[in-house]
């Protein structure tokens, strides 16, 4: 049965693959998106795109639609810690106003792309929905404090909510892909080293208690975690507000990425070992179990030569 959504940030990276996952499979989609930090060309052709801010949302949204993904955000952790003022802003106020606009036209439904940043630095690994959550930059507490807020609407105004909490996203789906400005993710850095955009890759820290002293991190491909949203409009329930992670369960080094765009593309990638930053953890893994269970989530392209595969040919029709 075909649906009605309005995705907003749907001209960014996450949100522009999911709006084509949800046009392809025969919904009515409204992209919203200031375009501060997405692209006009990424949002899907068949969708509406409406140029405006999520606190403006009331502006767009009516009772014909059937719910929304939110996936507006800012999302630079060093920003952040620089400039908190404008995640409290934009994340929280953004969102409250968005709630509130989803309570007066009687849209219940919200799927929330959350982070593994409210997690902060774990105790162990794999990370599930019931570890602490303890933030260690301003974006993560943003996102922590808007999960939180849905928690208090679903249980007081009968909102159905999922929040979805990202761990490493990567790959391209079609034409649908990655470009940050600046970018901050492994996979796209070591792809501007294989164009010529970039001379090295530094590695951060290779004295770590891993197989190769490098960070271990849990990579996701970004069709992987478009198809969890669809499920997760499914799964929302009236009051409730379920929290899942999203992950592989399988962690690889910042050398093992690095040595596999090398493969991948064929060209030398000259690294410089750097000191370690801050807050780093050696391993962030996912357990998935919830998403598995509560969405019937089975993510399929877990294989990192193909994830980096995806990119790179993504990367080399978007120079």
């Amino acid at each position: 049965m075909s649906g009605k959504y309005l995705v907003t940030g749907g001209a960014g990276y996450v949100g522009s693959v999911v709006a084509q996952h949800l046009l392809e499979a025969g919904h009515e989609v409204v992209v919203l998106d200031n375009l501060s930090t997405g692209f006009r060309e990424g949002v899907p052709a068949a969708a509406v795109f409406v140029e405006g801010d999520i606190r403006d949302a009331a502006k767009w949204l009516d009772a014909s639609f059937d719910a929304v993904l939110h996936f507006a955000a800012f999302s630079q952790v060093g920003e952040s810690v620089v400039k908190p003022e404008k995640y409290w802003d934009n994340n929280v106020g953004g969102t409250m106003a968005l709630l509130g606009a989803m309570r007066e036209t009687g849209v219940r439904t919200l799927v929330f792309s959350s982070t593994a940043a409210t997690y902060g630095e774990p105790a162990g690994t794999p990370i599930t929905e019931s570890d602490p959550t303890a933030p260690t930059s301003p974006y993560g507490a943003s996102k922590l404090a808007v999960d939180h807020m849905i928690t208090g609407e679903a249980a007081a105004h009968g909102l159905g909510a999922v929040s979805l909490r990202y761990f490493n996203v990567a790959g391209a789906y079609g034409a649908y892909g990655e470009r940050h400005d600046p970018e901050s993710h492994l996979i796209p850095l070591v792809l501007q080293v294989a164009q010529g955009k970039r001379d090295t890759i530094s590695v951060f820290g290779d004295d770590y208690p891993t197989p190769d002293g490098t960070c271990v991190r849990d990579y996701i491909h970004v069709a992987d975690l478009a198809e969890a949203h669809l499920l997760a409009l499914r799964a929302a329930r009236p009051g409730e507000h379920l929290i899942c992670n999203l992950g592989n369960g399988n962690g690889f080094s910042v050398r093992e990425v690095i040595d596999t765009v090398r493969q991948v593309t064929g060209h030398p990638i000259p690294e410089v070992v750097a000191p370690r930053r801050g807050g780093d953890p050696a391993v962030l893994v996912a357990s998935a179990a919830a998403a598995r269970e509560k969405l019937g989530w089975n993510p399929s392209r877990a294989d990192l030569a193909g994830i980096v595969a995806d990119a790179w040919e993504f990367t080399r029709n978007h120079r």
